[in-house]
C-alpha cells in the first residue's frame, strides 16, 4: 500500500472519530482571533498585519504599498470572517482595508503579485457584496497584470526587478495563483485575451517549472527576446534540485484552479500528479517541512502556510473527481484538524496559525505566524463547511 493511501485512510479515520462539529469549532476560533486582531490594530487602514515573530505576541504591521505583496490577505481574512459570521462591523473593516488597495488598479505593475493583492481582497469583496465598484477595480488590475506578459516567452514576468540577477525573464511558481484574477476578469466583462494569457502561462509553467516526477522548481528563466528557456532554479527553496513546500502548494492550487475555469483535462491530470507526489512525501501528521529535501529534517522548520494552501486546493480538487475525490477531501480534513490541534496562535497571539516559514534561505520569517497562512486556512475551513452542507464551492 502506498504512503498516499495510508495517509488517506488515516485521514478518513480522523474524520470519523473527531468532533462532529468540525469545522465549525475551528471557524469559531478563527472569528475570535480576527476580533482580537481588530482590537489591537490602529485606526489607519493602510497598516496591515504581516507576521508575528516566535518571541512576540502582536502583529508586525506593514504599510500598504506596491511592494508589500501580502497586503491583500488581511482584507481577505476579514471578508471570509464576514461570510461566516455576518458581523457588519467586520464587513465595514473589510471595506476599509480593501479600498486602501484601490490605487493598485491605477499605477503600472510592480510585479506579478497583483492577484494576491487585489483578487484576495476585491475579489472576495465583489463576491459577497456585488458592488460594481469592486468589479471595476478587478478588471483594471487584470489589465495591468497583463502588461507583464511576454508573448515570445508565453508567461507573465514575475519579478521585473530580478531580471539582472536571474539573467532574464523570470516566472515563479507563486505566479500561478495570480492567474485566477485573469480568468475571472475574462468571464466578468474583461478582455477575453486575459484567459488566453492565463492558459499560455499555465502551459509554459507546466513545461519548465516542473521535473518529470512532478516536483517543482521555484523559478524558470527565459531569454526575453527569443523566448527560449534558459534554466530552472530555486529562490526560496533549499536547492535547485529540491521541492520547496510552498512552491509545490502554489502549483497544486494553481492547476486545480485552472481546471475550474477551463475544464481542460490536462490541468486536472497534472494537478493530480503533483498533488499525489506531495501527499506521498508528507510526514505522518500531514504538515510539510519548509522544503521536502532539507537534510535537517526532522529538525527543520515546518510550513503551516503550505499546509493551508494545499488543504484548500485539495477540497476543490475533490469536487472535480466524483467518488475518486473522496481521498483528497479526507486528506484535506486531516491537515485542517492537525492545524487546529497543534498550530493555533491560541492565547499567545491573535494569529489563526503559527509555525509558518517565509523565506528560509534569506533567514526571513522562520517559524512565524504569517498572514497568508491565515487567509488560506480560513478559506479551506469555509470550503470544507460548504462541502459538508452540500453547497456549491464557488
Amino acid at each position: 500500500m502506498t504512503k498516499f493511501l495510508i495517509f488517506c485512510l488515516g485521514a478518513l479515520a480522523a474524520s470519523c472519530t473527531g468532533s462532529p462539529s468540525f469545522p465549525d469549532t475551528a471557524l469559531d476560533y478563527c472569528a475570535a482571533q480576527v476580533r482580537r486582531t481588530l482590537a489591537e490594530l490602529p485606526a489607519d487602514s493602510t497598516l496591515t498585519p504581516r507576521n508575528i515573530a516566535p518571541d512576540s505576541t502582536r502583529w508586525h504591521l506593514n504599510r500598504v504599498c506596491k511592494e508589500e505583496w501580502t497586503a491583500g490577505f488581511w482584507p481577505g481574512v476579514l471578508w471570509y470572517d464576514y461570510e461566516y459570521t455576518g458581523d457588519t462591523t467586520v464587513r465595514n473593516a473589510a471595506r476599509r482595508y480593501t479600498e486602501a488597495l484601490g490605487f493598485l488598479s491605477e499605477i503600472p505593475a510592480y510585479d506579478h503579485d497583483l492577484g494576491f493583492l487585489v483578487y484576495c481582497s476585491y475579489g472576495n469583496a465583489y463576491r459577497l457584496t456585488r458592488d460594481e465598484r469592486y468589479r471595476e477595480v478587478i478588471l483594471r488590475t487584470a489589465d495591468t497584470l497583463a502588461t507583464l506578459f511576454n508573448p515570445r516567452v508565453g508567461t507573465i514576468l514575475s519579478w521585473p526587478r530580478e531580471i539582472p540577477a536571474l539573467g532574464g525573464h523570470n516566472t515563479i511558481m507563486d505566479n500561478m495563483i495570480n492567474l485566477e484574477m485573469l480568468f475571472w476578469a475574462a468571464e466578468n466583462g474583461g478582455d477575453p485575451r486575459l484567459a488566453e494569457i492565463a492558459r499560455s502561462h499555465a502551459d509554459r509553467t507546466m513545461q519548465y517549472n516542473f521535473r518529470e516526477d512532478g516536483s517543482s522548481y521555484h523559478v524558470a528563466v527565459y531569454d526575453p527576446a527569443s523566448g527560449a528557456h534558459l534554466r530552472s532554479c530555486t529562490h526560496q527553496g533549499y536547492a535547485d534540485s529540491s521541492m520547496w513546500a510552498r512552491g509545490q502548494a502554489w502549483g497544486i492550487y494553481g492547476f486545480t484552479m485552472c481546471y475550474r475555469f477551463t475544464h481542460d483535462p490536462r490541468y486536472l491530470e497534472f494537478a493530480r500528479k503533483i498533488t499525489d507526489l506531495y501527499l506521498n512525501r508528507l510526514p505522518e501528521d500531514g504538515i510539510p517541512y519548509w522544503d521536502f529535501d532539507d537534510p535537517a529534517i526532522p529538525s527543520a522548520p515546518r510550513d503551516a502556510s503550505a499546509a493551508a494552501v494545499v488543504a484548500s486546493a485539495l477540497l476543490e480538487l475533490s469536487t472535480c473527481l466524483g467518488n475518486e475525490g473522496e481521498a483528497y477531501r479526507t486528506a484535506a480534513e486531516k491537515m485542517l484538524r492537525e492545524l487546529d490541534r497543534n498550530y493555533r496562535g491560541g492565547t499567545r497571539c491573535p494569529a489563526l496559525l503559527v509555525h509558518s516559514t517565509g523565506h528560509h534561505p534569506a533567514g526571513s520569517e522562520i517559524d512565524y505566524a504569517i498572514i497568508y497562512a491565515d487567509y488560506y486556512y480560513y478559506e479551506a475551513l469555509l470550503r470544507l463547511r460548504r462541502i459538508q452542507r452540500g453547497e456549491p464551492l464557488f
